[in-house]
């Protein structure tokens, strides 16, 4: 297994957490499969941005990102160079640093995050 490392985020994760990923998932089912609720509002189809994540280390790791995904992430808030859908993004054999943004354009939960 692969270790991720998620950052403090306030809500979804306030002390952080050290995961053992499943190789050859995305990085969203790993957090949701260890009760970090990571937003994915298209179900992880790759036609929003709510799952965008932030690869600290590790990023060159990944498969690079395919046009569809690198379209969406031009909408995310909070976007910089090593920002990847986390629903795209292949956990392979390297560790990965992830920081989870700390908004994200959810239009169901518009108006609910400080």
């Amino acid at each position: 297994m692969t270790q991720i490392i998620v950052l403090p985020h306030v809500e979804l994760c306030p002390d952080g957490a050290v995961i053992d990923a499943e190789e050859g998932k995305s990085i969203c089912e790993n957090l949701l499969a260890n009760e970090i609720e990571l937003d994915h509002a298209c179900e992880m189809s790759c036609a929003c941005t709510t799952c965008h994540v932030i690869v600290r280390e590790g990023f060159n790791s990944l498969e690079a990102a395919e046009d569809i995904e690198e379209d969406l992430l031009d909408k995310a808030w909070g976007l910089e160079p090593n920002s990847r859908l986390g629903c795209q993004a292949i956990v392979g054999t390297t560790p990965l640093t992830v920081e989870i943004p700390k908004y994200s354009i959810n239009m169901a939960k518009e108006g609910h995050r400080k």
